[in-house]
């Protein structure tokens, strides 16, 4: 994130603090909070913490620090933004806000982007209140408005912020990129406020969410070989490929609601091949021909399933409360399906190693 050093102060704060003789306040005067200055233009750095960001990588290091930033020149009339502290979070804002002199109230999301940070309630009405006092807001800004982006709606309560702090809110378009058109009339169109998930939307997740299975899978993969041949690795490595990359590719077009059955379709379409040929293999028996096609029509549909139930946590598609209830209605089917395909692989294992087959 690209912000100076540079901070202001003002002596109007209740309570004296360190930064008194920096910025020339006597120990009874009052004192704002420090104002973070920023830019909408994005470094090269800013552009690298992104792809990083997009990769997985240092997950808990992409957060801006919470608090007040000037942007350009604003005066006490200019609006203020509330955005999360995830840094691709706030670098869209101030980029999208190219010319424009404005605030960003910048909420501690814990380093979460605002759809997910509102559902788990840390883009919520509490923490603006809280935002908003501790910048002292009112004696920085002439009005009594804050513009929230609309995906931040679900975690804030506009009637208890306006309350609580006096300060009412404006909902501003789903996509940052449409803030300066919407600027200009305050008024946001059928399209500005319509939420989508476009395939490139989509693509652009995969990658963190392959990252963060990699490693099992390659372990997995690398047991199997050897215990099971190149064939059940092969199964290892598309399971996952399917759960983490043709899934989010294939959402839209899976029949019915749940990422859970969606899941259990595509991990049975994908399981069919290999049980053919883990189950026509003429070096077993057919007792175990059998087992080994039963092992794969369980553990692959139950693997895609649960990496599809993660991805509900990236789209804008879910709800908290639909999500909690897949959970609880999906996850034990999961978890037997993958227990009894295990036994089964396990079966014929130990039947190689006794000798039986």
């Amino acid at each position: 994130m690209n912000t100076s050093s540079n901070q202001t102060c003002s002596c109007n704060s209740s309570r004296a603090g360190p930064q008194e003789s920096s910025c020339g306040c006597s120990a009874g005067s009052p004192q704002t909070p420090a104002i973070r200055t920023t830019t909408s233009t994005l470094s090269r750095a800013d552009r690298i913490d992104h792809l990083t960001l997009r990769w997985g990588w240092n997950r808990e290091g992409h957060r801006v620090e919470p608090g007040l930033y000037r942007l350009g020149n604003p005066a006490k009339e200019s609006p203020v933004f509330a955005a999360a502290n995830l840094t691709l979070s706030f670098d869209h804002v101030r980029s999208a806000l190219a010319g424009f002199d404005a605030w960003i109230l910048v909420l501690d999301t814990k380093g979460i982007n605002v759809w997910c940070a509102a559902g788990k309630g840390t883009f919520g009405t509490e923490e603006l209140v809280r935002r908003i006092r501790l910048a002292n807001l009112e004696s920085v800004v002439s009005h009594r408005k804050i513009i929230v982006p609309q995906l931040g709606a679900p975690g804030i309560s506009w009637p208890e912020v306006l309350r609580k702090s006096g300060f009412s809110l404006e909902y501003g378009p789903v996509r940052a990129r449409d803030l300066p058109e919407y600027l200009k009339t305050r008024k946001a169109t059928p399209a500005m406020r319509r939420v989508e998930f476009p395939l490139g939307d989509r693509l652009v997740l995969t990658p963190v969410e392959f990252v963060h299975i990699a490693l099992p899978m390659i372990l997995v993969a690398a047991v199997l070989w050897f215990l099971a041949g190149p064939v059940a690795a092969l199964a290892a490595i598309s399971a996952v490929l399917a759960g983490t990359v043709l899934f989010p590719v294939l959402l839209p077009f899976i029949p019915t609601h749940d990422f859970s059955t969606k899941g259990l379709i595509l991990g049975a379409i994908l399981a069919l091949p290999f049980a053919y040929v883990f189950g026509t293999n003429p070096a077993l028996p057919v007792w175990a021909d059998g087992l080994a096609a039963a092992a794969a029509l369980l553990i692959i549909p139950a693997v895609v399933s649960y990496l599809a139930l993660n991805f509900t946590g990236c789209t804008t598609f879910t709800s908290r409360t639909g999500v909690k209830k897949e959970i609880f209605r999906y996850v034990k089917i999961m978890a037997v399906m993958a227990v009894i395909g295990s036994l089964a692989g396990i079966v014929i294992g130990v039947s190689k190693l006794a000798g039986v087959i």
